[in-house]
């Protein structure tokens, strides 16, 4: 069953609407939040259904986090893009440790569904998103729910490339943004992981987009796949890993764009100079697709 949207603020931009939401979710059990950019397409008396495209953004980051520092609704609108992002994670569990800024622990998202006590109750992000968010949306939205694309940053990135990869033909384009891409074999991923999925690390590989990609028998995404990486970022060498992605990709024939940008961090100024390609990478796949 359907939970009704709650429209909590209503803005209007670049002659569309951004607006922010709240709903119960079944899928959590607790209130949600979540944004979405409207084109002007999606608007007024001869509005129709849009693409949009999914943001899943990293860890200290909401549901307010890119639409107000990523600069991206002028170029959706011109575009017809629809933007969507949800929160990261649940809030309000009242669950020891729960605060998504506490050291890329248990607590974040990072877009899966926890199997260990006490994160079993609630963190339910990869079911939240993909059986009650993005069909709730189609329902009660102008989104055209078959021409979905993804993409994230950091946790964000990590979300966007392993629910693509976990759900085939779900999306019809992906990119990410400086993504964690081999969880399973760096400091965040290993703390995340022992905590919501258990000690046994055979059952992490199904949540790393590496090893995904490596399981793949042809390549997912034949018109490819879209990364970005700042060389000033801090977390790159420790926590990042995008070679062992790239690799991944190499090994099945999976086209993969990855640029190298030197003196770029992991904040949103990076975000903001590199967002307008990602909404033009994903609108040639959506629209082609139409």
């Amino acid at each position: 069953m359907t939970t009704a949207f709650q429209l909590l603020s209503e803005h209007a931009s670049f002659g569309g609407t951004q607006r922010f939401y709240q709903h119960d979710s079944r899928e959590i059990g607790l209130a949600m939040r979540f944004s979405v950019y409207l084109p002007p397409a999606a608007c007024g008396p001869n509005a129709g259904q849009v693409p949009a495209l999914i943001y899943l953004a990293g860890l200290t980051c909401n549901e307010e986090t890119f639409m107000v520092k990523a600069g991206a609704q002028r170029l959706a609108a011109e575009l017809g893009l629809a933007l969507i992002a949800p929160d990261t994670s649940p809030r309000g569990a009242k669950v020891e440790g729960e605060d998504a800024s506490w050291d890329f622990g248990v607590g974040a998202g990072f877009y899966l569904d926890a199997t260990e006590a006490p994160w079993s109750a609630h963190w339910r992000m990869e079911s939240y998103l993909m059986h009650e968010l993005l069909p709730s949306i189609g329902e009660q939205l102008p989104i055209d729910t078959r021409r979905l694309g993804l993409f994230g940053h950091s946790m964000g990135g990590h979300g966007a490339l392993t629910l693509a990869l976990r759900h085939p033909g779900r999306f019809r384009s992906l990119s990410a943004l400086a993504p964690i891409c081999a969880p399973t074999q760096c400091p965040w991923g290993e703390k995340a992981f022992n905590g919501y999925l258990g000690s046994d690390r055979s059952t992490w590989l199904a949540h790393d987009a590496t090893a995904l990609m490596q399981s793949q028998t042809a390549a997912p995404f034949p018109a490819g796949i879209l990364l970005d990486q700042g060389l000033a970022d801090s977390f790159l060498a420790e926590q990042l890993h995008p070679h062992l992605f790239e690799a991944a990709c190499n090994a099945v024939g999976q086209p993969l764009t990855l640029r190298r940008h030197a003196g770029y961090d992991h904040g949103y100024y990076f975000i903001q100079t590199f967002v307008g390609d990602h909404l033009a990478h994903h609108a040639a796949a959506l629209k082609a697709s139409a």
